[in-house]
């Protein structure tokens, strides 16, 4: 398969991780017989700094004209934290998700067996744990009209959904929970909201559609509470923008560590594939950032397009990486293993894992390696 990949590294980690699930790609391309041409953009705050935009036109048109956007982080204190600037590294992202058509922020929770221990939940809590986050992020309060009045002591967020929004990803949801367990859970806030409402009665409507999958319904601030008590219970949890941004971040202490977790953003006619981490400036070029959740987001870009053999292959030498602890301090800080370190692991069991051996101060690669 020949496939044109659009890559915005962003800022911060971003490049250094990016880079790592290049390599993995590449070397899925290297062992399957694919071609894959990747092409850089800029976006966020270093798109801000060289250009004035937070998304480029330059960029914009890239990624339009791509099968896929591989992104990497965003963000920068010196904008982030200024109420004073009207330049925002996040209106890149939120930009290009609206240019893009993208509607359905897909998150995994799958805590690996060997990390458990790494999680603050008990090990009895979070052991098998497995579902994924289907979040609407066309609609809601992110894109509406907002308000502030003069004296900057009043302001508002108007919270707005349609019913053509609400359908296409609930569909999304219920058809992947037919491959999955057969349970979509709907968290909203029905008792108070009218944008609630107007989703639990849509979903209520679509389910009669599949009627193999058991259909709930949960208030936010209950799911917020069962996710940490007991996420067993969760197969595809299906949500609106707001609370599906929240949701997806408290889940990822399941995991023990938020540079483990991917993502997919999918629209009608093109995909972006990105870490869910923030772009964690002061570690910036200190080969010491987790790139395991930008390699995984590339395994998320495999499936994406069938090829579920070779998503698989990165998935086993992801597992094979923390297995043999090959990972960066924030998964174990005793570990003497970099972001690039990791990131040529993974590449090189891809490529030839009878050809790669393992010391535990060291990983030795034999004739494969990508640089």
């Amino acid at each position: 398969m020949n496939l044109k990949i659009a890559v915005l590294s962003g800022d911060g980690i971003g490049p250094e991780v990016i880079l790592q699930a290049k390599k993995a790609l590449y070397a899925i391309a290297v062992v399957f017989d694919h071609e894959f041409v990747f092409e850089d953009a800029l976006i966020g705050a270093y798109a801000i700094e060289k250009t004035g935009n937070p998304l480029p036109e330059q960029t914009l048109n890239l990624c339009l004209n791509t099968d896929a956007v591989l992104m990497g982080a965003i963000g920068d204190i010196k904008y982030d934290h200024n109420s004073n600037t009207k330049l925002r590294p996040i209106d890149g992202l939120l930009r290009l998700r609206q240019a893009l058509g993208l509607y359905a922020n897909i998150r995994p929770i799958k805590p690996y067996r060997d990390l458990l221990d790494l999680s603050p939940l008990k090990r009895k809590i979070i052991e098998d744990t497995d579902f994924v986050i289907f979040r609407e992020i066309s609609g809601g309060s992110y894109f509406t009209e907002k308000k502030i009045n003069e004296q900057g002591t009043v302001a508002s967020d108007l919270c707005e959904y349609t019913e053509d929004e609400i359908i296409r990803i609930t569909h999304l949801a219920f058809k992947t929970a037919q491959k999955r367990r057969n349970k979509v859970t709907l968290v909203d806030k029905a008792n108070i909201l009218e944008t609630s409402k107007l989703w639990r009665k849509i979903v209520t409507e679509i389910s009669d559609s599949y009627p193999e999958v058991e259909t709930e319904f949960l208030f936010v601030d209950d799911a917020a509470m069962k996710i940490i008590i007991n996420p067993k219970q969760f197969d595809v949890i299906l949500t609106e923008n707001l609370f599906g941004d929240i949701l997806s971040d408290e889940a990822s202490v399941i995991t023990g560590a938020i540079g483990l977790l991917p993502s997919a953003s999918l629209g009608n006619s093109t995909a972006l594939f990105k870490p869910i981490h923030g772009s964690f400036s002061e570690a910036k070029t200190k080969n010491i950032a987790n790139p395991i959740a930008s390699v995984l987001s590339a395994a998320m870009l495999l499936e994406h397009f069938s090829l579920h053999l070779e998503a698989e292959k990165v998935y086993e030498a992801v597992a094979k990486a923390i297995e043999l602890n090959v990972v960066t301090a924030d998964l174990n800080p005793y570990s003497k293993f970099g972001t690039n370190e990791v990131g040529d692991f993974i590449s090189n069991f891809i490529l030839s894992k009878d050809d790669l051996y393992f010391k535990s101060d060291n990983v030795y690669i034999g004739q494969s390696t990508i640089v």
